[in-house]
């Protein structure tokens, strides 16, 4: 994908605008002299802030907040963009790409090239990687999660990865165990990750995630065991406890060594203190503690009220501020919802939002547009701007020049009715009804309207000697039989092949779908889908590689792909074996049932599925693969020529 770039004026003179191929950086070339280095470069992780005229606008302006290193307020460039054709579609190009990269430098995300091509983006995939790799302790290095060298050499992470899917490992030892001689271990491991690195890769981002901050209070509840109380608390939940609690921090400084931390935890945990951090109401019945309950005073409404200043709140919502600078203390009282109530009536509320804030004010946001205005949103700019002193808006309009316009706008209602309209209008409703029964009684027969147009077919002559088959008509009850079971019939395939899918692209055994064979059975035909399939990605890589020095190895991969249809038979074989056995287990039961009844019961052997029939359908897709793939082998050697091919 090519780097962004437009014609942009800068300071009156022409010249291009331009983004860096590795998003580093923005520069403006001028035009003239022909052949000039860049006049204007700004690194992108000094642009603080961007702004564009709107689209109504006729202008299309780019302005760009720079801060260098050690000034003391940023810089601002303003660019006008001067295409006749596309100016806004530039501007909105640079624009785009500029807020991408102002993101990622802000929230720390890098943004790797491809080598050769360092302005193609990147996945999804490597954007999430690459964020959980700038995490502290997120893998060994900057680069260990989305490089793919390091995942398919990083052993310990595939141990790990075949520990999680056991149907991989599986498929892993059985494609080593029957792979050819001339196919060395290291080969076969580097070409079996080469096609699961995006397995490696998502297995090394969920090791890598952590669980966030959580409301640590809540989940520590002491219990009591032979009438004494039991707890188990965690360093990190310690922690957590710290930096959600300050109050229990200065606490625990101000008694700890002189009361030991094990009998400090312990009155924590039952003290009227804890009850209150964690916003229960305190009974008189509680227990008293004579070190910690001096705490229960502590002034709450100081680090309340830094809060409420680092954070604006719009005054429409500000109950407390309107109560302040609008009194409504005489008159009548406000409603309940809008009079503010003291922390001691509703503490667990307040307890929960105020913790909620303290865990979300931690969090990182990704919905930051660095091309908003700063200190307010867009919305807020736009609501606080002086429309009045804008001017009025210059009028956009078409100007249509009609000259008979009574052709278009006409008081007479009557021209707007069509001729068909003035036809039926004329004829009388009871004589048309009359009409239309006598045509239908003079065939002397009763009518079905169904049967009539071809949709009601089963009242057919059944009874006819023409054994003909009769052609279906569209829309006839029988062919929309039909089409149902066929659309079933392809719902049926589809799911047979996508159906919980595994890693090694096969259904595992606990899908629910079977195709009514035994688990056993199932689980041979998995394990052999997945082999098969391994040794044909080998033998397409070596083939396709046109290497004269690789001709052994290909010819070692037909004979196992060969050996992989020996295999598919045999399990064939063995499901068609147990159809038998279920088969003849039917038959007796119904040789029984006459026995005890004298009454026979219809029997159709092709009612009990499964078999080779079902082995055949679920592993059609790779037999044929493998018959393309040694007919493919068998016409390179016949096109060699001197070599048979017959067998």
């Amino acid at each position: 994908m090519a780097t962004p770039k437009g014609s942009a004026a800068y300071k009156k003179k022409d010249g291009t605008l331009a983004l860096s191929k590795n998003a580093q950086s923005v520069s403006w070339t001028p035009t003239a002299p022909p052949g000039s280095p860049p006049a204007v470069t700004l690194p992108v992780s000094s642009i603080t802030n961007l702004q564009q005229t709107p689209a109504s606008s006729a202008k299309v302006m780019l302005k760009i907040f720079a801060q260098p290193p050690g000034s003391a307020a940023p810089d601002t460039h303003v660019f006008s963009f001067t295409s006749p054709l596309n100016a806004r579609g530039e501007a909105d190009a640079i624009k785009d790409a500029l807020s991408k990269a102002i993101q990622s430098v802000k929230t720390g995300i890098p943004t790797p090239a491809a080598p050769g091509n360092e302005g193609a983006p990147i996945s999804a995939a490597m954007a999430i990687a690459s964020a959980v790799s700038s995490t502290p302790g997120a893998g060994r290095g900057a680069n260990s999660i989305y490089d793919d060298e390091r995942l398919k050499s990083d052993l310990e992470l595939q141990q790990s990865l075949f520990k999680a899917n056991p149907s991989l490992s599986k498929t892993f030892v059985e494609s080593q165990r029957t792979k050819p001689d001339s196919i060395s271990s290291s080969q076969f491991t580097s070409q079996f990750w080469s096609s699961r690195v995006h397995l490696l890769r998502a297995h090394a981002i969920e090791r890598s995630q952590t669980r966030g901050a959580y409301n640590v209070l809540s989940t520590i509840k002491p219990k009591t065991v032979d009438n004494a109380i039991r707890l188990s608390i965690s360093k990190e939940q310690i922690q957590l406890i710290f930096s959600q609690h300050p109050l229990v921090k200065q606490v625990y400084d101000e008694n700890v060594p002189r009361l030991t931390e094990e009998t400090f935890w312990s009155r924590f945990f039952q003290s009227r203190l804890f009850k209150k951090l964690k916003g229960e109401r305190i009974q008189e019945s509680d227990p008293t503690d004579p070190v910690l309950d001096k705490y229960l005073q502590h002034d709450d409404e100081a680090e309340r009220n830094r809060r409420l200043l680092a954070s604006h709140i719009p005054h429409i919502i500000d109950v407390e501020g309107n109560e302040e600078n609008h009194s409504q203390r005489k008159g009548n009282q406000p409603d309940l919802t809008m009079r503010p109530t003291s922390v001691d009536k509703v503490p667990i509320i307040r307890t929960l939002n105020t913790l909620s804030e303290k865990i979300m004010s931690h969090v990182t946001p990704n919905d930051v547009n660095p091309s908003e205005p700063i200190g307010m949103d867009e919305e807020t700019f736009n609501a606080l701007a002086l429309r009045d002193l804008q001017g009025d808006a210059e009028e956009n309009r078409v100007i249509l020049n009609i000259k008979d316009q009574s052709r278009f706008f006409s008081g007479n209602q009557g021209d707007g009715v069509s001729a068909d309209a003035l036809l039926y209008a004329k004829q009388e409703p009871d004589q048309v009804l009359r009409s239309l029964r006598a045509d239908l009684t003079s065939t002397g027969i009763d009518i079905n309207l169904e049967t009539a147009i071809g949709v009601n077919d089963d009242s057919s002559d059944s009874g006819s000697d023409d054994d003909q088959p009769k052609k279906g008509h569209v829309g006839s009850k029988a062919s929309l039989r039909a089409a149902t079971a066929q659309i079933f019939a392809a719902i049926a395939q589809q799911r047979s092949q996508s159906d919980d899918l595994s890693a090694s692209g096969f259904a595992t055994v606990e899908t629910s779908y079977t195709a009514d064979l035994s688990t056993s059975i199932f689980d041979r035909l998995s394990l052999t889908h997945a082999t098969t399939t391994e040794f044909l990605h080998h033998f397409w890589l070596a083939f396709l590689s046109s290497d004269s020095a690789r001709a052994e190895e290909i010819a070692k991969l037909v004979e196992t792909l060969d050996r992989a249809m020996d295999r598919i038979k045999a399990v064939a074989d063995d499901a068609e074996v147990e159809r038998m056995k279920e088969v003849e287990k039917v038959k007796k039961q119904v040789r029984e049932h006459y026995e005890r009844t004298q009454k026979k019961l219809r029997f159709d052997p092709e009612a009990i599925r499964g078999g080779a029939k079902a082995v055949n359908q679920l592993m059609g897709p790779t037999i044929q693969a493998i018959r393309v793939a040694i007919g493919k082998y068998k016409q390179a050697l016949a096109e060699e020529g001197g070599m048979d091919v017959s067998q």
